[in-house]
């Protein structure tokens, strides 16, 4: 089977427009969660976010046809930029057959959606957009990133709610092994900061509440956590075949050794308070990486903040590790970016592999009340030195989607 690395990373979060300053901020213990600026939020329960902030377009981007596009994509487009640059690769380079796009979004154009039911209300129907279909849909980051790239390869958007970067990520690193695609970017973006959406999500009783003092809202794993902060943003990897990168001298940020998903099938909403679902992607995954359980040090968990989840979370990984999960590192990248929905789960592979790169694991801030039910090391207060050669990253959506990716120090 062909081995998968990754030979570059790319983001836009509400920590840093780039991977550099999303590290350095989220190894520091920063947080990105402030009041929402995107719209008037002073009648909404909830009135914090994780928002992008000073976002400018990539100057290799056509304005004009971005111009158009949904913001999820424009996040898309930067991340997947950069990481090509990261990655030292210029597609014109390569045979374009070879190079594909598997790049996916939860939600997708929804603010392009709002903006147009508000046109056909105030100015009526001939003033819709006839660019809006093409630009709402869920696989519109992956066309023009095919575009902005010449990519002539495996194309696709895969939908799976809040799991959905880990699955794009992993069904990218089959297409590799399958030997149907030598490089290709995956990844999720998302742009949910919208009236509709954090209504919708504070009635379902979803949010963190914490208003006065948004940097502390969102409290992994500890025992007054009572939800989840709203986050917006996207990540993008260059995974490629190991022969590939080889031959053209590419950096290696760390290797993908296995992937799994699975599903709870229970509920729309809620996860599974067994936590069988994540387990059975945590196994999948390391099944097919074909590693013992024990070798793994760290989890990048999927955190979110709410009392269940947490908690499901944490059975999960009792059940997969046994008496090692008490050995391993777990943190909550969520605990500082917010829930980045359809983009969280390539942000936290990205920084689940520079950990293993740089042997750092982020802490995960606002936990000092231990939860009985919470008993694991979840590096809570400061970032750790640490030799971390094997990671895993958890993510679990709604609808009972869950995926589990693994990466590994590359050895040549």
């Amino acid at each position: 089977m062909r081995r998968v690395v990754i030979t570059g990373v790319g983001v836009v979060t509400p920590l840093g427009n780039d991977i550099a300053t999303t590290w350095q901020a989220i190894c520091a213990g920063q947080s990105g969660v402030r009041p929402i600026t995107r719209f008037d939020a002073s009648g909404y329960a909830v009135r914090i976010a994780g928002e992008v902030q000073d976002f400018v377009l990539d100057a290799a981007i056509d304005p004009r046809e971005a111009r158009r596009a949904s913001q999820y994509v424009r996040y898309a487009l930067n991340a997947s930029l950069e990481a090509l640059r990261n990655a030292q690769l210029d597609p014109t380079t390569m045979d374009r057959e070879r190079l594909g796009v598997i790049y996916g979004t939860g939600a997708g154009g929804i603010d392009l959606i709002g903006e147009n039911v508000e046109i056909i209300r105030d100015k009526g129907t001939r003033r819709v957009a006839p660019t809006l279909i093409a630009n709402m849909i869920d696989d519109a980051a992956s066309g023009y990133i095919a575009i902005q790239t010449g990519a002539l390869g495996p194309n696709m958007a895969i939908v799976a709610a809040c799991s959905t970067g880990g699955h794009n990520i992993g069904e990218a690193f089959e297409t590799i092994r399958r030997d149907d695609a030598d490089v290709i970017i995956a990844g999720g973006a998302e742009s949910p900061i919208v009236p509709v959406i954090m209504a919708s999500f504070t009635n379902m009783r979803g949010l963190a509440g914490d208003n006065e003092n948004p940097a502390a809202a969102c409290k992994p794993f500890d025992a007054r956590r009572d939800g989840f902060v709203l986050s917006e943003g996207a990540g993008a990897v260059i995974l490629e075949e190991l022969e590939h990168a080889l031959r053209r001298g590419a950096p290696i940020i760390a290797e993908l050794i296995g992937y799994g998903n699975s599903n709870d099938a229970k509920d729309m909403i809620a996860a599974g308070d067994d936590g069988a679902g994540p387990a059975r992607a945590m196994k999948m995954a390391i099944r097919k990486a074909g590693i013992d359980p024990l070798t793994v040090d760290y989890v990048n968990a999927h955190g979110t903040g709410t009392p269940l989840n947490d908690k499901a979370e944490t059975r999960a990984i009792k059940t997969v590790f046994g008496d090692h999960a008490y050995k391993l590192l777990v943190n909550s990248s969520k605990s500082m970016l917010g829930h980045m929905m359809g983009a969280a789960g390539a942000v936290e592979c990205i920084i689940a592999a520079l950990s293993v790169l740089h042997g750092v694991v982020h802490p995960t801030i606002n936990l000092v009340e231990a939860d009985p039910d919470c008993d694991l090391d979840y590096v809570p207060g400061a970032a750790r030195q640490a030799d971390v050669r094997i990671a895993l990253s958890n993510s679990i959506g709604l609808g009972g989607h869950n995926s589990a990716l693994i990466v590994r120090r590359y050895d040549a």
